[in-house]
């Protein structure tokens, strides 16, 4: 039996005692492509960033779809002078997802998440660990399972 990485997203939800839905849909070649599937708003889709520490070290970052990370603010709450996004060989390695379907739930390493202050509040949707896949959850409850800091990080 193969690895489904859908599978590890609800395991790891559950293990945490985080309610989860997993929608399928249509693949999406975009952002706005998937949140019209859904009847949503790039704002309603969470964005799940693998960023690389410069000592090969990596986190999460949560945010808005129609937003964009402030490398500045993130920098500063993170507390490092260095970060970057990894190409997608060592994102996947990182998490064992593959872009475009990154979660924090059930990825190999539980890096540390950190995330935007304008999801909260909110029901969400975001990547589910397979493509065709999009993963529903109330973010406050997310953001208390994994024990994310939460700041601004958004330009």
């Amino acid at each position: 039996m193969g690895d489904d990485p859908t599978r590890r997203v609800r395991d790891a939800a559950g293990a945490l005692g985080l309610e989860v839905e997993i929608r399928e849909r249509p693949d999406a070649g975009s952002l706005e492509e998937a949140a019209s599937l859904l009847g949503l708003t790039p704002a309603d889709i969470v964005k799940t960033l693998v960023i690389k520490r410069s000592d090969d070290t990596y986190l999460f970052a949560l945010l808005p779809g129609d937003r964009t990370i402030s490398w500045p603010k993130l920098r500063a709450v993170v507390g490092v002078n260095r970060l970057q996004l990894p190409d997608a060989e060592r994102a996947l390695a990182a998490t064992g997802y593959a872009r475009g379907t990154i979660v924090p739930l059930g990825s190999t390493t539980a890096w540390p998440v950190f995330a935007d202050e304008s999801i909260r509040g909110r029901r969400v949707a975001m990547g589910a660990g397979a493509r065709g896949h999009s993963l529903f959850v109330d973010a406050d409850a997310l953001l208390s399972a994994l024990g994310a800091t939460v700041a601004d990080i958004v330009v």
